[in-house]
């Protein structure tokens, strides 16, 4: 969900003055009062001072604090800023760090040397230098940290900028200052108990287009990618912030973000550690911690001075530890004491075993014996095996399907936390996909004719956001290889309909592991994954 504000109509409230001397602030609303136009600071001596002075409501600082979500936020000074005016000569001078003369940081003062008499000046408000004869320029930065959650004090060092001409008023020049970077406001929730006892270490944030580096501003503000261009922000968030609330809550987890305006597509991965459902892969009953990712995506016009608040329900993926199967069985491998029964036998932890799996064709969880000859096509016959692609689709998906690795994305089964499995094309957008031969000779058909396939070529990581809805995803969910629970969260068999056509005990099947995807026959009494395939 989104929402936005905007931040460039609420600082037309905000007045910024200097004049040669001492100067104070002419605010629109002409409600500065005597008593605040006598606090002063002392500049040193040949320097000019510029009073800025910044109303609550208005976002136009580079402290954007108690900001509320589709509603305006209070602005300060922070500690380090500095502005940047043109003087008579047409150089740009940096003025000296803001000072105060009271605890009001919304009011601050600046000073800078340079002589300042025409009948307007232009300011610019930026991270970088402006060198000598040079366009001014900011970083919008692919790094950003966040302290605390709800707390935009980063905005100026992550990239915030503003322009304005500053307009002789009298002894006085006023300014307001129209920024130019765009933001977001990152609200998760989540009523997902894994996630609620996780933590929220970071936010990454990727485009198609560029959305940090170094940009050129414009005399009409507009930013122009110069160098360094980054289709990825990623917003650290110090020691985690807490991700229990069941509704929106920007004071437990709000996380904000300096982006470059446009329209981008956006795919958000919210990284969450977790210490507590995690098993060790070495260690029996020992949890260990996982840092992994839950992904939505949004479409965002990032305007200027906008603040566009972006709310997301983060839930997990659940597969259930039922759909293990031997070849075209009656039922499932633990069938009547699968792992949530009262009498179960299924292991559930990482290389936990048990002997009571299917050993005689009599047992309903025992494979189809059935085999018709050397090179004569067979297929499975139960309603659920049905569903499953047959070895020549299996081929397609391994060699032309663009599997993808994906290292990141959390699930859960059978009560535990994991990570880690494969994006695939689906068929409809693997360029003369085929269910009657396998890929690169149309004459061969591996339902009757044994083949081996082995993708090794692999691209790693989650599809583009503008591809995604192209591709299908597999969990490293593991398999049951003489009752024993391994490879969870690092390799995935499924079973395929098609029998291997040169050996009676075997059937195809396709597997998967960070760099690698295979497609083989193996033994029908293996406990593989079954499930359609898109």
């Amino acid at each position: 969900m989104k929402n936005k504000t905007a931040i460039s109509s609420m600082v037309q409230t905000a007045c910024y003055a200097f004049a040669a001397v001492l100067l104070t602030a002419s605010c629109a609303n002409d409600d500065t009062t005597q008593n605040e136009k006598e606090q002063k600071t002392e500049v040193p001596a040949g320097t000019t001072a510029f009073n800025g002075f910044s109303q609550q409501g208005s976002a136009t600082r580079t402290a954007i604090v108690n900001h509320a979500k589709g509603a305006g936020a209070s602005v300060n000074w922070s500690n380090t800023d500095k502005i940047w005016v043109k003087d008579n000569t047409g150089t740009w001078n940096q003025s000296n760090a803001v000072a105060f003369a009271t605890s009001n940081k919304a009011q601050g003062t600046f000073a800078l040397n340079g002589t300042y008499s025409q009948a307007t000046h232009d300011v610019v408000y930026t991270n970088k230098t402006i060198a000598a004869g040079a366009q001014p320029q900011v970083e919008i930065k692919s790094a950003q940290t966040q302290s605390a959650p709800n707390n935009f004090d980063h905005a100026g060092e992550s990239g915030d900028c503003g322009i304005a001409s500053a307009a002789k008023n009298g002894n006085d020049y006023t300014f307001t200052l129209n920024h130019k970077a765009a933001y977001l406001c990152l609200i998760p929730r989540s009523s997902n108990p894994y996630v609620n006892r996780s933590k929220l270490i970071k936010v990454e944030i990727t485009a198609e287009d560029d959305i940090a580096g170094t940009y050129t501003i414009g005399a009409n503000g507009a930013l122009t990618l110069a160098s360094g261009g980054s289709k990825t922000i990623t917003v650290t968030t110090g020691s985690g912030f807490a991700i229990d609330n069941s509704s929106d809550d920007m004071s437990k987890n709000a996380t904000y973000a300096v982006v470059a305006p446009g329209n981008h597509k956006f795919r958000i991965r919210y990284w969450l550690k977790n210490t507590t459902d995690h098993p060790d892969e070495t260690t029996a009953g020992v949890m260990t911690p996982i840092e992994g990712t839950i992904t939505r995506y949004v479409d965002v016009n990032c305007v200027a001075g906008i603040m566009t608040d972006v709310t997301a329900n983060l839930t997990l993926n659940n597969y259930d530890g039922h759909n293990y199967y031997m070849w075209d069985a009656q039922q499932n491998y633990w069938y009547g004491h699968e792992w949530d029964k009262a009498d179960s036998w299924q292991p559930t932890g990482i290389n936990y075993s048990d002997t009571r799996f299917a050993t005689s064709p009599s047992d309903i969880r025992y494979f189809n014996t059935n085999y018709l000859g050397t090179n004569i096509r067979y297929d499975a016959q139960t309603a659920l095996f049905r569903t499953l692609p047959n070895a020549n689709e299996l081929a397609w998906y391994c060699m032309e399907g663009d599997p993808r690795w994906d290292d990141a994305e959390l699930w859960t089964t059978m009560k535990r936390l994991y990570k880690g499995g494969m994006w695939f094309k689906k068929k409809a957008n693997i360029p003369n996909f085929s269910t009657e031969h396998i890929p690169g000779n149309n004459s061969i058909d591996a339902r009757v004719i044994t083949k081996v396939f082995s993708n090794t070529t692999l691209q790693s990581g989650i599809p583009s956001p503008t591809a995604i809805n192209e591709y299908f995803y597999l969990p490293a969910i593991g398999e049951y290889i003489g009752g024993t629970y391994s490879s969870v969260g690092i390799h995935c068999d499924l079973w395929s309909v098609s029998a291997d056509p040169e050996s009676a005990l075997g059937a195809y099947s396709i597997g998967f592991k960070k760099n690698a995807v295979g497609v083989s026959t193996n033994s029908r009494e293996y406990g593989y994954r079954v499930r359609a395939f898109e």
